[in-house]
């Protein structure tokens, strides 16, 4: 419509029963448009909505082991671990010690560093195993090629 006064673009915008809406104020001249706000407000909240559908949220599943776990419940923790990162979550292994068992720690970092050269292709270490209490924590993340859903 080009450059108007504040005025006459809010006569035109009242004559056709729509709003005069700023798009750009910063602009020199600022910018306007008539619209029917009401109707922009909601299509606007709609695209929001279906966007917010489509995201995925990370979650953090957590696995724990302990130092002395047979061959065969590793390998079932190893393969839902592949799982969640396959799903695009997060991992936490937690290696948790009773009594004196924390004196080996050597095994549980070695159990850690097995289940990070396992799920290499899938997921990468984003912290490397560290001591919480009695529990030995490393948190594994997805690969960025692999599929999420």
């Amino acid at each position: 419509m080009g450059i108007l006064t504040p005025e006459e673009a809010l006569t035109q915008a009242r004559a056709r029963g729509l709003d005069l809406v700023e798009v750009s104020p910063n602009s020199q001249p600022p910018v306007c448009r008539i619209m029917d706000y009401g109707k922009f407000k909601y299509e606007e909240s709609k695209r929001e909505r279906e966007a917010r559908k489509k995201q995925h949220v990370v979650d953090i599943k957590e696995l724990r082991l302990r130092p002395k776990i047979d061959d065969h419940d590793f390998a079932t923790k190893m393969r839902n671990a592949r799982r969640f990162l396959e799903e695009g979550n997060k991992v936490k292994i937690a290696v948790r010690f009773r009594g004196r068992e924390i004196v080996h720690r050597n095994l549980a970092e070695e159990k850690l560093s097995g289940v990070a050269t396992e799920l290499a292709e899938v997921g990468v270490v984003e912290r490397s195993p560290s001591m919480e209490g009695r529990q030995l924590v490393m948190i594994l993340a997805p690969n960025k090629q692999s599929p999420s859903s």
